[in-house]
């Protein structure tokens, strides 16, 4: 990954660019439906804090090209990770594979999530930590966790119902059901809901209006809001990682992730 002069950080798989008060942030493997590989999630990591760096950023929107937002892990690859540096443990595997996209939560402006496409699992979980969503009509929105057999991560059961509700989280996460953007909107998971070709500009749009507000009433309107949630997420989030490593490890999640590659129903026998 290489940064340019003007504070743009390019690489294979995410870009970041900034002109002056507005950053974007853009996941860019559309042949790999954005899903969460090493090199995405390096390069959002490094896209990320080179965002924090710029000291003019008031609002960052998050993005990504083709049909996906993000779609979560990518089942054909690794779906835990390592740092490399000792042997971690099954829930530290698990964890560390979320900590790239929790980091949004840590970002001192506002953060439009301009959902292009489908947001599903993680992806799913990285529009969750946006304080503002736009989707796309024609996107296919939720975790599908049950029906592969685990458990939530990434902090989705705490961030979730504080969005939609308890029911309508609890109905997204036990079926496992995806909805659409009317319905997303509907409950309340998306602020707005147009046509795809048209998520980036409404994006562009609020975020020029918040970068026109005073920058420092906008930051601790932000803290106020969230108020303990990046806490409250993270402490989420490791609770989920002990309950996913432990479902990773079963045969129903070899079945369910085995069918998902399949394209077939899984058939789980609880064991």
């Amino acid at each position: 990954m290489s940064s340019g002069g003007d504070g743009a950080v390019t690489g294979p798989a995410v870009r970041f660019e900034h002109d002056g008060a507005i950053g974007t942030i853009t996941l860019d493997r559309p042949d790999n439906r954005n899903s969460m590989t090493a090199e995405l999630l390096d390069g959002f990591t490094a896209a990320l804090a080179a965002a924090r760096a710029v000291a003019s950023l008031r609002c960052l929107i998050i993005t990504g090209t083709g049909a996906c937002f993000s779609a979560g892990a990518d089942f054909k690859g690794a779906v835990q990770r390592g740092d490399g540096e000792r042997p971690l443990a099954p829930h530290e595997r698990s964890l560390a594979m979320y900590q790239p996209f929790l980091a949004v939560l840590d970002v001192e402006v506002p953060v439009i999530g301009a959902l292009n496409g489908h947001a599903v699992g993680g992806g799913f979980g990285l529009a969750l930590c946006c304080d503002l969503r736009i989707g796309a009509r024609e996107g296919r929105y939720g975790a599908n966790f049950a029906r592969l057999g685990l458990h939530p991560g990434m902090a989705i059961t705490h961030l979730l119902p504080r969005l939609v509700g308890v029911a309508a989280a609890a109905d997204l996460l036990l079926t496992g059901r995806l909805v659409d953007g009317v319905e997303a909107a509907r409950i309340g998971l998306l602020g707005e809901v147009v046509a795809a070709a048209e998520v980036g500009a409404r994006a562009r749009a609020t975020a020029e209006l918040i970068a026109a507000n005073a920058p420092g009433p906008v930051r601790t309107i932000k803290r106020a809001l969230g108020r303990g949630l990046a806490a409250g997420a993270r402490d989420a989030a490791l609770a989920e990682a002990f309950a996913q490593a432990e479902s990773l490890a079963t045969a129903d999640a070899a079945e369910g992730i085995a069918a998902l590659l399949g394209k077939r129903p899984p058939v789980f026998t609880g064991r």
